[in-house]
C-alpha cells in the first residue's frame, strides 16, 4: 500500500505527463521506471535512445510514440531491420488501433501504405527520403527498432542514411541491445538530431541464474545469487550492476568437481604425448552428454521449453534426430492435434512435388514430438512454423543456430550452449561477451517465468573461470559501417549537390568514431616512437650497421616468401592443365587428401569458365568430384579401364563392380603416395643470390653478439613499422568519409554516371538538378544507378549500359543476374559451372567489365567490389526454365554448390529483388526480360516465402 506522499508524487506525474498517462491507463501492466524515463523525455519534446536487455519491454517506447502522433493528429513510421519483425508488429499494432489506421510496407507487401501508422522496413524509409516522397508529410515520429543493425557490415549504412536525412521536424525514437558505448551514439545523435535523452538499463526483467553442465551432473556457475524479481511482494530487489557481475566469485564446487573430474576422465584426442595404452588406458573416454538426456533432464526439472544452441546446421538436425531416434517425445494428443493444425495452416500452400526435397515428413514427425531446428537452411514456412509452436508452448526443445538470436521475439525458460567456440566463415573463433549475452538473453519469459536459466555444456579444457568472465562482461560496443557506396552518391549528389553531400557524410556516426578514435591512435603512435629509440639503443654497435643488416635480412625472408608463392601458383596451373587432359576411363592416383589412392575418371568435368572438377570412382567404392585443392601436383594416367555406357556412380552395385576392375588394373609408372622432390625457385634466383651474399659479407655477420643486436634491430623496425601504419591511419581517419566519398565521385564522373557542367543534361522535370556551377550533375545513367540497390551496384549498371544482357531469355538473365547476388557460405577451392551458351558469353562479358571498373577503381584509389559468384548460376536457370525443386538441388550439387531448401528460397528471393529493379530501371527488352524472370522464378516453394 503506497503512501499518500508516493500518491500525492504520482498524481503530479501524471498531471506533468497527460499523454503518457492516457497511454498507461489502456495498459494491463505498469511501466518499468526505464519506460517511464524515456517516455516522459518523449511527452517533454525530447528524442530518445534507449538501450535494454532482450525482453524488457524497450518497444513499449516505440509503441507511446505510435500513440503521441494518432493524439497530436501526426504521422508515425515504425522502422525494422527484417520483415518478419515488420509483419510481426504490423499485427501487434493492428489489433491495438485497427486495419484502418495502421500500414504495412516491406519488399513483399504494401498495405494501407498512406495510414497515419505505418510499419515498414528500413529500406523502405530511405528510399522514400532519397526519392521526396509525399508521403514524408505530416511525420511527426519514426521508431527506429533494433537500431544496433546499423553495425551490420552490409546493412548498417541504411539505418545512418535515414537518421542523417530525416526533416529536423521529426522526432527520432531508437531501440537499441544493450551497447557499452551507448553514450558514444547518444552523443552523436545529439550532433545530428538536437535534444537526444539516452536511458540504459542493465535489468533483466528476469532475473537469469548461470549453470554449467558438468558430465551429468548441473552446478550454479556464481555463488551469488541473482537479484529477486522487482514484481515480487514482501522484498526489496537487488539488481546486479555490471561490476557485480564481473566481480562474482566462480561457485568453488563446481571448480573443485571439475579439476577432479578432468583427473578422472581421459581426454586425450590423439596425436600427442604417445597412445592411449601408454597413457591413462584405464581412464573412461570422455564423452558429451547426449542431446536427448540434456532435454530430458531439463524436462525432469521443469525448465523446459528451451533453446540449444548449436553453431551449425547439420548439428541443430542431428539434434532432433537423435531425440527422435531415443524415443524422447514432449507433447500430449491435444498439442499433438494444435501442432498439427497449425501445420496445415503454415504449410498447406507448398507444393506438394516439392515437399519430399525439403524433408517435409522427418520435420513433422519432429515437430508432433514438440522438437524442431530453426536454422537459414529451412524454407521460410518451416521456420515460421516452429516460430509459432514454440511461442504458444507447444514445441520443448529447438536446436537453434545462433541466428535466432537476432530474429523475431522468441524466448524460452532455458538457454542451452553446447559450445563456446564457432565457426566465423573463415576460423573458430570464441564465442564474444557480447554474443554470449545476445544468445543467453533469450531465457526467461516476461509474464510466465519468475527466472530464466542459461546452460553451458562443459567440455574437456573449459575454465569455468572463462565461462565466468564470459557471462559477468558485457562489452557490445557499436561500432559504424558506413561507407559511402556508387548508389549512395548519385542519390547524395542528385538530391543535396556534392557540396552538401559531402556535409552530410562528415556528421555521420562513423566520421564521428573515426575522429574520436584518433585520439587514442596519436597515443599508440607517440608509444610505438618510444620504443623504437629505445631498441635503436639497445641495437647499436661500434662494428656496424646493425639496422641495415636487420633489413637485409628481412628482404631475403620476403623474397623467399614470394619465390614460394609462384611456385605454389605455377604447380596449381600444372595441376589444372594435367586434369584438363583426362578421359574418361583413365587411371590416376589422388595424391593427397582424404580420397588419397587410385581412382577411375567418369567424367573429366572440364568446362569454359570453370576449373577441372573431375567425377571419379575410387577404390574403397567412393564416388564424387574432386577439386584443385585434392591435386597439389600435376596427375598423369597410369592405365585405362573400361567404363561401361550409361554408368550410374549412384548405383551401389555399379561403384562396386568397377571398384573391382580398377583394383585389378595393370598400373605402370606409379610412384604410390612419394612425391618427386623438386628443386627449389630460391636455389636459382639471382636476386636472393645477391642478397645473401650481401648479408654474409656485411660487418655485423662476423660480431660475436650479432643475435643479440639483430633481435633488437628487428623489434626496431616493427615499431618504426608500427608507428608508420598507425599514422597512415590517423591520416586516413581524419575526414576518412568524406574523402572515400570525392574518390567515388571521381570514378562516376570518370564512367559518366556524374558530369560537372553548368546546365543540366536531363529534362527538367527530372530529379537531376544542378545546385551550383561546379556541382556535378547525374546523367540519364546516373539516374538508373539511383535505383539500383546492390552491393554490385556499378556492375549491374555498366551491364546494363554495355546491352551484356540483351538477347537473353528469363532463364538466362536470371542465372547471370545471379552472379552478382550470391555468395557462397564458405570459400571453395574451385569455380562452379555454368549453363554453355549465352549464359557463359554474358558471364564472360560481365567479367571483362568488372575488370575494367577494378582499373579505373584501383586509379581513384576506391577498394574494388565484389567478385561475381557463380555458384546459384544453374539453380537459378533451371528454376527460372520450370525444373523440379529436387532437379534444380541436385543439378546445383552436380555443378558444385550444395544448397538446402532454405538457401535456395533466401538466394531465389534476392534474386527476384534484383530483377525487380531491373525490371523498373533498365530499357527493353531487358527490362520486359526481368519482368518475365521475375514470373518465373517466384513461382513454387519461393512463390509460398514471398507471399505471392
Amino acid at each position: 500500500m503506497s503512501s499518500p506522499a508516493e500518491r500525492y508524487a504520482a498524481a503530479r506525474r501524471r498531471s506533468a505527463h497527460p499523454t503518457l498517462a492516457d497511454f498507461t491507463a489502456e495498459l494491463s501492466f505498469s511501466l518499468d521506471p526505464f519506460q517511464v524515463e524515456a517516455c516522459e523525455a518523449l511527452e517533454d519534446g525530447a528524442g530518445v535512445l534507449v538501450c535494454a536487455p532482450t525482453g524488457a519491454g524497450k518497444t513499449v517506447v516505440g509503441e507511446f510514440a505510435v500513440h503521441k502522433a494518432l493524439a497530436e493528429g501526426r504521422k508515425a513510421f515504425y522502422t525494422t531491420p527484417i520483415k518478419a519483425l515488420s509483419n510481426q508488429k504490423y499485427a501487434d499494432l493492428v489489433e491495438r488501433y485497427g486495419e484502418d489506421r495502421v500500414g504495412l510496407l516491406t519488399g513483399d507487401n504494401a498495405v494501407n501504405g498512406d495510414a497515419p501508422v505505418v510499419v515498414m522496413t528500413t529500406e523502405v524509409l530511405r528510399n522514400m527520403l532519397y526519392a521526396e516522397s509525399p508521403a514524408i508529410s505530416g511525420l511527426g515520429y519514426v521508431v527506429m527498432d533494433e537500431v544496433h543493425y546499423l553495425a551490420d557490415r552490409f546493412r548498417g549504412a541504411v539505418w545512418e542514411e535515414v537518421i542523417i536525412h530525416l526533416p529536423q521536424s521529426v522526432t527520432l525514437v531508437s531501440l537499441s541491445a544493450t551497447v557499452s558505448n551507448a553514450e558514444e551514439f547518444g552523443d552523436w545523435l545529439v550532433t545530428v538530431r538536437g535534444h537526444t535523452k539516452v536511458v540504459v538499463s542493465e535489468i533483466r526483467p528476469i532475473p537469469l541464474w548461470q549453470h554449467m553442465l558438468v558430465g551429468n551432473r548441473v552446478f550454479d556457475l556464481f555463488s551469488l545469487r541473482p537479484a529477486a524479481h522487482a514484481a515480487e511482494q514482501g522484498d526489496t530487489p537487488r539488481v546486479q550492476s555490471t561490476r557485480e557481475r564481473g566481480a562474482s566469485v566462480v561457485d568453488p564446487e563446481l571448480v573443485r568437481f571439475v579439476r577432479e573430474y578432468e583427473r578422472r576422465i581421459d581426454t586425450w584426442g590423439g596425436g600427442n604425448g604417445g597412445s592411449r595404452r601408454e597413457r591413462d588406458w584405464h581412464k573412461p573416454r570422455y564423452k558429451p552428454p547426449a542431446r536427448p538426456d540434456v532435454i530430458e533432464r531439463l524436462d525432469r526439472a521443469g525448465l523446459l521449453p528451451a533453446i540449444t544452441f548449436v553453431f551449425s546446421r547439420n548439428g541443430c538436425d542431428a539434434g532432433v534426430d537423435q531425440c527422435l531416434r531415443s524415443g524422447l517425445r514432449l507433447t500430449d494428443e491435444h498439442e499433438r492435434a494444435e501442432i498439427a493444425q497449425i501445420i496445415d495452416e503454415r504449410t498447406g500452400s507448398l507444393p506438394e512435388e516439392d515437399l519430399h526435397v525439403l524433408g517435409f515428413w522427418e520435420w513433422r514427425e519432429g515437430l508432433m514430438a514438440g522438437i524442431a531446428a530453426h536454422h537459414a537452411g529451412l524454407v521460410p514456412a518451416f521456420k515460421e512454423t516452429v516460430e509459432e509452436c514454440f511461442v504458444r508452448g507447444l514445441v520443448k526443445a529447438v536446436f537453434a543456430t545462433e541466428t535466432l538470436a537476432l530474429g523475431i521475439n522468441m524466448p524460452a525458460r532455458t538457454v542451452v550452449l553446447e559450445r563456446l567456440v564457432k565457426w566465423n566463415g573463415e576460423a573458430h573463433v570464441d564465442v564474444t561477451p557480447g554474443e554470449y549475452t545476445q544468445l543467453t538473453g533469450r531465457a526467461g519469459r516476461r509474464g510466465i517465468d519468475v527466472e530464466g536459466h542459461a546452460v553451458v555444456v562443459w567440455a574437456p579444457g573449459m575454465d569455468p573461470s572463462m565461462v565466468a568472465g564470459l557471462a559477468s562482461t558485457r562489452t557490445y560496443p557499436l561500432r559504424s559501417s558506413f561507407r559511402p557506396s556508387y548508389n549512395m552518391a548519385v542519390n547524395l549528389v542528385g538530391s543535396f549537390g556534392r557540396a552538401r553531400a559531402r556535409e552530410l557524410l562528415a556528421s555521420s556516426f562513423a566520421q564521428f568514431q573515426a575522429d574520436r578514435s584518433v585520439v587514442g591512435l596519436a597515443r599508440a603512435a607517440a608509444r610505438h616512437e618510444q620504443d623504437a629509440e629505445r631498441w635503436a639503443a639497445e641495437m647499436h654497435s661500434e662494428g656496424g650497421d646493425v639496422g641495415g643488416y636487420a633489413s637485409l635480412r628481412q628482404q631475403i625472408a620476403d623474397r623467399e616468401k614470394e619465390l614460394s608463392r609462384d611456385s605454389q601458383a605455377k604447380r596449381r596451373m600444372e595441376a589444372g592443365e594435367a586434369l584438363a587432359a583426362l578421359r574418361p576411363g583413365d587411371v590416376i592416383r589422388v595424391p593427397s587428401g582424404r580420397r588419397q589412392g587410385l581412382a577411375v575418371v567418369l567424367d573429366p568435368g572440364v568446362t569454359d569458365l570453370a576449373e577441372p572438377r573431375p567425377l571419379v570412382l575410387t577404390e574403397d567404392k567412393w564416388a564424387g568430384r574432386l577439386g584443385a585443392v585434392d591435386f597439389p601436383t600435376p596427375v598423369t594416367a597410369l592405365a585405362r579401364v573400361r567404363v561401361p555406357k550409361n554408368f550410374n556412380h549412384r548405383s551401389p552395385h555399379a561403384r562396386r563392380d568397377l571398384a573391382a576392375t580398377l583394383r585389378t588394373a595393370r598400373v605402370e609408372n606409379d610412384l604410390g603416395a612419394r612425391r618427386v622432390k623438386q628443386r627449389s625457385a630460391a636455389a636459382d634466383d639471382p636476386v636472393l643470390h645477391d642478397l645473401r651474399r650481401a648479408l654474409r659479407a656485411h660487418p655485423v655477420h662476423s660480431l660475436p653478439d650479432r643475435e643479440e643486436r639483430v633481435r633488437a634491430a628487428d623489434r626496431w623496425l616493427r615499431a618504426l613499422r608500427e608507428a608508420e601504419a598507425t599514422h597512415r591511419k590517423m591520416a586516413e581517419r581524419t575526414g576518412s568519409l568524406t574523402r572515400q566519398f570525392d574518390r567515388t565521385c571521381d570514378v562516376l564522373e570518370e564512367l559518366g554516371y556524374l558530369v560537372p557542367e553548368v546546365a543540366p543534361l536531363v529534362p527538367a522535370d527530372t530529379e537531376a538538378v544542378p545546385v551550383t556551377d561546379d556541382v556535378p550533375v547525374v546523367t540519364a545513367d546516373g539516374r538508373r544507378l539511383a535505383r539500383i540497390w546492390s552491393e554490385a551496384d556499378l556492375l549491374v549498371a555498366e551491364c546494363v549500359r554495355a546491352g551484356v544482357w540483351r538477347g537473353l531469355g528469363p532463364a538466362e538473365l536470371a542465372a547471370v543476374v545471379s552472379t552478382v547476388v550470391f555468395e557462397a557460405r564458405r570459400d571453395t577451392p574451385h569455380q562452379a559451372a555454368v549453363p554453355a551458351g549465352k549464359v557463359g558469353a554474358a558471364i564472360a562479358e560481365m567479367r571483362g567489365i568488372r575488370a575494367r571498373l577494378q582499373d579505373v577503381e584501383l586509379a581513384h584509389g576506391v577498394p574494388a567490389g565484389r567478385d561475381l559468384d557463380l555458384g546459384f548460376a544453374w539453380a537459378a536457370y533451371r528454376w527460372a526454365d520450370g525444373q523440379s525443386l529436387d532437379r534444380v538441388l541436385a543439378g546445383a550439387e552436380q555443378a558444385g554448390t550444395e544448397l538446402s531448401g532454405g538457401d535456395f528460397v533466401r538466394w531465389a528471393r534476392q534474386l527476384i529483388d534484383l530483377l525487380d529493379q531491373l525490371g523498373k530501371s533498365a530499357d527493353d527488352p531487358v527490362a520486359g526480360t526481368a519482368r518475365k524472370a521475375v514470373e518465373r522464378v517466384r513461382r513454387g516453394v519461393v512463390a509460398v516465402a514471398v507471399g505471392g
